[in-house]
């Protein structure tokens, strides 16, 4: 589905200063227009109405649901909106993958957050969706569709709103363009000359989206597949935007092991020097247990781990032509999780950091696992595996300003909201 209102396009033009005049004149507006999609403190008394809707998030090691409350004014075009609930539940539906009623017994649970947030009177005007990433992208079509046709069947007994494609799987595309444009809000500058962008890495795929300053870029992409071209203003953009499928940091950690593919895998022990080389437990994912353990008669620590994890990553990743540039990307998910479980950033302020500072607290993390205690056995490997996925992979410069954040004005950073909003748009809700 093309998105109505590309939303991330839309702020990456007012940070480029790219387009004609009149684009740059209409970025007054938008500035204001992408400022009433964030939550506002008061609610206006006249002509207007609220209304909600119920977003889940589907993700490969958990489900998440938003609960968003609009309001609608009669003078401007974009609802304005006002709260958002939030609740997630672990592990992912593909975690189900053979029990598809566990999965519809996991949105069943979060549709209880629904009901407890949406006046009783509104559920039958309530749409529910749900959007389904890389966890089902992963899994054979049949498996995914019984989790899907489960979710459905829950929708429809329901007191919510059901209407047509509420329950899909996204595409890479798709999850690129509707990346969360509040987050780029500050930096609406016509005058800068950065390359401005997001960067998600979630439990199975990951994600790059900015907008090109050099024609150069898009010419020299593998495939057209990367391109998102858009006709805003009476002119044609094209955004750079891309999810690699496999590249999440779950499935990297299975490719990093050799546990990817496969017979047998519950009864083999997958060893890395990228773990703690006492260390042996259980790890589960995508409804699969594996055996993982250090290597108590080989090497551990960051040179070995890098040498590994480069294999996963080195020749997949397509590393943009203008990438190398001056630039500043916002980074979601477990790029914050993990700096926060590294002490990089604050746990609820966040913060911004360098691409070298990721690979330099893998080193220590890495070097000196004996002494990190075992609740987070696997911290140098993702680590490692960021640090390479950012310089080896995308190629950025190790000096890349990254800012990381999990939520912008109290909203959680990811794409629920702009898809949200795109769907009021295609159906005409507002």
């Amino acid at each position: 589905m093309k998105p109505a209102v590309p939303f991330l396009l839309l702020v990456l033009l007012g940070m480029s200063g790219l387009g004609p005049a009149q684009v740059r004149s209409s970025l007054l507006d938008l500035a204001n227009s992408i400022g009433s999609v964030l939550p506002s403190l008061s609610r206006p008394a006249n002509h207007s109405r609220i209304f909600y809707a119920v977003m889940f998030d589907a993700g490969s090691t958990g489900t998440r649901i938003h609960v968003y409350t609009f309001i609608q004014s009669d003078s401007v075009e974009l609802p304005v909106l006002d709260n958002e609930m939030f609740h997630s539940i672990k592990p992912g539906l593909s975690a189900y993958a053979d029990f598809p009623e566990m999965a519809g017994h996991t949105v069943r649970m979060l549709l209880k957050v629904a009901k407890k947030t949406v006046p009783r009177l509104e559920w039958k005007r309530t749409p529910v969706f749900l959007r389904a990433t890389a966890g089902l992208r992963l899994l054979p079509t049949e498996k995914a569709h019984a989790l899907l046709n489960e979710v459905q069947h829950v929708f429809v007994e329901s007191p919510f709103l059901v209407t047509d494609n509420c329950v899909t799987i996204m595409n890479g595309t798709n999850e690129g363009n509707v990346c969360p444009p509040s987050a780029l809000r500050g930096h609406l500058n016509a005058q800068t000359k950065k390359t401005v962008g997001i960067l998600d890495l979630g439990g199975g795929s990951t994600q790059i989206t900015f907008l090109p300053r050099l024609r150069k870029t898009i010419e020299t992409v593998p495939v057209t597949d990367y391109v998102a071209r858009f006709d805003i203003f009476n002119t044609t953009f094209e955004l750079y935007t891309y999810s690699y499928l496999g590249n999440g940091l779950m499935v990297a950690r299975l490719a990093t092991l050799g546990a990817l593919g496969g017979e047998g895998l519950e009864w083999q022990v997958f060893k890395s020097p990228c773990l703690p080389k006492k260390f042996r437990d259980e790890w589960s994912f995508g409804g699969v247990t594996y055996q993982v353990s250090g290597d108590p008669e080989g090497y551990a620590g960051f040179k070995l781990c890098y040498e590994q994890v480069l294999k996963v990553v080195k020749g997949i990743i397509h590393q943009p032509y203008e990438i190398e540039d001056s630039n500043v990307f916002y980074a979601f998910s477990y790029y914050f999780d993990r700096a926060v479980e590294a002490g990089l950033i604050d746990g609820v302020q966040g913060g911004t950091l360098e691409v070298r500072d990721f690979k330099k607290r893998a080193k220590e993390v890495c070097n000196k696992m004996a002494k990190y205690p075992l609740n987070s056995p696997f911290l140098c490997m993702d680590l490692t595996y960021i640090a390479c996925l950012l310089k080896d992979g995308f190629g950025f410069k190790e000096s890349t300003v990254l800012q990381l954040t999990k939520k912008v004005n109290n909203v959680e950073a990811s794409w629920a909201l702009g898809a949200t909003l795109e769907h009021f748009h295609n159906l005409k809700i507002h």
